[in-house]
């Protein structure tokens, strides 16, 4: 699948995700996740594609002269073809947004929350959606949210096989 553009994976079902990277200006990357396929574009352009149902963290950085301009954190769930979906600069059709920060702050205050679920073994795609939304909310409100634990996630998978 290395040969694809975006309009072709789109048309398979699958997500996009452009990333770029121009140093010290712009840098798009994924946190997260796991790509079915990854296509160099250029020296500065690569493209990443995702099946339904999949999960990943995108980080989005843009600086100037006089320091950064945007930094932004979604985490997105890719969706069916033919699916509703959100918009999300850079991922083509779009996805499920789980998680939308924007601002340093916050983007850090996400990246500290992903560091502790992978240092429970824990991989942040494979997780309860729900955790995402909730931390979504604590932080637009300014508020603690509660960790994700071990207990959280057996509780998580067990819902998952009964709704299977």
């Amino acid at each position: 699948m290395t040969g694809m553009d975006a309009s072709d994976a789109v048309a398979l079902g699958l997500t996009t995700v452009e990333l770029t990277f121009i140093e010290k200006r712009v840098e798009h990357w994924i946190r997260f996740g796991q790509p079915v396929s990854d296509k160099v574009l250029d020296k500065r352009h690569r493209l990443l594609a995702f099946t339904p149902d999949s999960v990943f963290g995108f980080i989005r950085w843009t600086a100037n002269d006089y320091g950064t301009v945007v930094s932004c954190f979604d985490i997105v769930r890719a969706v069916e073809l033919g699916a509703a979906f959100q918009t999300v600069p850079f991922v083509r059709p779009g996805g499920e947004l789980l998680l939308d920060v924007s601002g340093w702050p916050k983007v850090r205050r996400v990246l500290e929350e992903i560091d502790a679920i992978e240092e429970l073994g824990l991989h942040p795609a494979e997780i309860c959606p729900d955790h995402w939304r909730v931390l979504n909310g604590s932080i637009a409100a300014n508020v603690v949210s509660r960790p994700y634990t071990r207990a959280m996630h057996k509780a998580w998978l067990a819902r998952r096989k009964l709704t299977s």
